[in-house]
């Protein structure tokens, strides 16, 4: 019988592939840095258009709370709000706070 020869990488790599199929079969078949759950969405190919052409979820809302805040500031209601009106708009300026409080500490200076 006459002994196996083989040139460098070509021997058995299964123990190899299985060792990396446990790995990855443990953390769900797929891996990256970030992952974004598209959803439910009506139309996956717009919503990965406008998050590749136009800013992502965080920069969308981002300019949504910026003109929202644009709007509260010119609000000049006919009528008194209710208590939980009210609290709405303070919880929006109060979250717009934190989001700012966030930014100046995570941002480099300009």
């Amino acid at each position: 019988m006459m002994p196996a020869f083989h040139m460098p990488l070509s021997g058995n790599v299964s123990q190899i592939f299985s060792q990396w199929s446990a790995f990855i079969s443990a953390i769900g078949n797929s891996f990256s840095l970030v992952t974004i759950n598209m959803g439910r969405s009506a139309n996956p190919k717009v919503e990965q258009a406008v998050l590749e052409d136009v800013g992502s979820y965080g920069r969308q809302l981002g300019r949504i709370g910026d003109a929202l805040a644009v709007l509260v500031a010119h609000f000049d209601p006919k009528t008194p709000l209710t208590p939980a009106e009210q609290d709405a708009l303070d919880a929006f300026r109060c979250m717009l706070r934190e989001i700012e409080k966030v930014k100046a500490r995570t941002l480099p200076p300009a």
